[in-house]
């Protein structure tokens, strides 16, 4: 891409190498992308030592400047589009890619150079775009996430350039998530969220009415077989649900990012035993897919099925799990609120500045939105009941009270949600715990095979003496030869494990 030596500055090539420690997780799943065949945007990456030497002395590190207008150089001539040009502009996005995933904590750009003021002028508005990147490693969200989920301060972000594509280019355009497997029950279908006409953003923001990813079948069928035969490649490298950010520009599909399937914990469960099943992985792999954390989330409670409750409203099922408490319809209100017992955080729609609100709440209600939607994503990572499109609700943070239709519910008004059903009740209908399903039955069953140990347990327990065995045999077996294993999925937050995280379109 260049004719000069680049330290900092990776292109977004099938001959590139490197780390997510090095590149960030985001552009090393592009390069993963690009090495399987499959259609990436061109662009580039300056890597995460050049981000932490900005934050140090806050400037450029020496060099960078000419690697960066060199790279330029190079998408340019990638793209046949030039940046600053007027007849035919060069339009980029300007993101973060930190080695450990923080979605939505950090700053993007996009359509830089859509409006050209000149090939001067646009160059430095590419270049303050990237410092304003790398300075929103220290912004308060970003810096309370990776608190919330133990992210050393001091790593730092990558930033990656890419050629815009267009979701709202026409009819034949549009963008969304797409998981490969059911993220809430694991089944093998695709699922997801898409926009037509609109670009990725729309999708994540919850602002606008996502429609299901099926329905990309019948208005883009040359789109959804394509979008199809990605994930199930996908999938097969890295052994693995994952889920996608996609965008389709004038019916050409282009994949924008690639991770873990962020996964609920009886979908883990379920994935983990179907790719064993499916001879992907072997049952000791599968065990290690699965956390203690996964199985408490399986005996997820539900709601009595004998009736008679109060149902204010219906959305879509989020997060699963049953949530009560009292109605806060501000991020600040719900961390004040939840000092004196749990709430609900009922919202139009959420974005990363409720980051403390969103932690603070038993479960989140939205009236817009879909399943891949801020909100959506957030509440599976942190293993929190959500509903969304909730479109019956309006929530009024001035008065301070939610209404349904005729009704008026004041702030501290005791709500129900059910993130299985999408079923949002007054008052406190009690809840019965969940069974054990044939897929937990089965793994356990391999767990007490490979521990030997057959006894009465807790079903945690079962799991963590198998894994220690199978911790100890992957110890011996290093020592004495290297081992062939999956290739590894973009980095997770610290004590996250495969598929037990979110993510969505533009978010970091």
């Amino acid at each position: 891409m260049s004719a000069i030596p680049m330290t900092y500055v990776h292109p977004l090539a099938t001959d590139v190498d490197g780390s997510a420690d090095l590149l960030g997780a985001k552009a090393h799943g592009l390069l993963v992308l690009r090495r399987l065949g499959l259609p990436v945007p061109p662009g580039f990456v300056i890597d995460t030592r050049a981000g932490r030497a900005f934050l140090k002395d806050g400037r450029f590190p020496e060099a960078l400047d000419a690697e960066l207008a060199s790279a330029v150089r190079g998408l340019e001539a990638a793209t046949g589009r030039r940046l600053g040009d007027r007849d035919r502009p060069l339009a980029v996005s300007v993101r973060s890619g930190a080695a450990v995933s923080m979605p939505g904590m950090m700053s993007t750009i996009l359509n830089l150079g859509l409006a050209p003021t000149g090939a001067e002028d646009t160059m430095g508005q590419l270049r303050t775009a990237v410092e304003t990147v790398f300075s929103s490693w220290r912004t308060p969200r970003a810096t309370s996430y990776r608190e919330l989920h133990g992210i050393p301060h001091d790593l730092g972000t990558a930033v990656i350039v890419q050629a815009m594509v267009f979701g709202n280019r026409d009819r034949h355009s549009g963008s969304g998530v797409a998981f490969s497997r059911d993220p809430d029950t694991g089944k093998q279908t695709p699922y997801g969220d898409v926009l037509f006409g609109r670009q990725g953003d729309d999708v994540v923001s919850g602002e606008s009415t996502t429609r299901p990813l099926a329905e990309l079948a019948h208005r883009a069928p040359a789109v959804w077989g394509d979008l199809r035969a990605a994930l199930h490649r996908i999938e097969q490298h890295h052994r693995d649900a994952c889920h996608v950010e996609f965008t389709f520009d004038s019916g050409q599909l282009w994949l924008l990012q690639v991770r873990a399937g962020g996964l609920t914990g009886r979908a883990a469960i379920r994935v983990a035993v179907d790719l064993a099943d499916e001879h992907l992985i072997d049952r000791r792999t599968a065990l290690r897919r699965v956390s203690p954390h996964h199985l408490r989330l399986a005996h997820t409670p539900h709601i009595p099925s004998d009736g008679g409750f109060d149902i204010l409203a219906r959305g879509r099922a989020a997060s699963p799990g049953v949530a009560t408490g009292r109605i806060a319809v501000t991020a600040d209100r719900a961390v004040r609120m939840a000092a004196d017992g749990p709430v609900i955080l009922v919202r139009p729609t959420t974005s990363p500045l409720d980051l403390p609100g969103l932690a603070a709440a038993t479960g989140t209600i939205t009236s817009r939105g879909g399943p891949t939607s801020h909100a959506a994503i957030v509440a599976r990572a942190m293993g929190k009941p959500a509903v969304v499109g909730a479109t019956a609700l309006t929530v009024d943070p001035m008065t301070r009270c939610v209404r349904a239709g005729d009704r008026v519910l004041p702030e501290g008004t005791v709500l129900t949600l059910d993130g299985s059903s999408g079923e949002i009740m007054l008052g406190d209908p009690g809840t019965v715990t969940a069974t054990t399903d044939a897929h937990l039955h089965r793994l356990l069953d391999w767990a007490d095979t490979i521990s030997g140990d057959r006894s009465q347990r807790s079903d945690e327990q079962r799991l963590t003496d198998a894994q220690a065995v199978v911790a100890g045999a992957g110890h011996a077996t290093r020592r004495t030869s290297s081992p062939s294993s999956a290739p590894s999925m973009p980095a997770l937050p610290p004590g996250k494990t495969t598929g037990s995280t979110g993510w969505g379109p533009d978010l970091g």
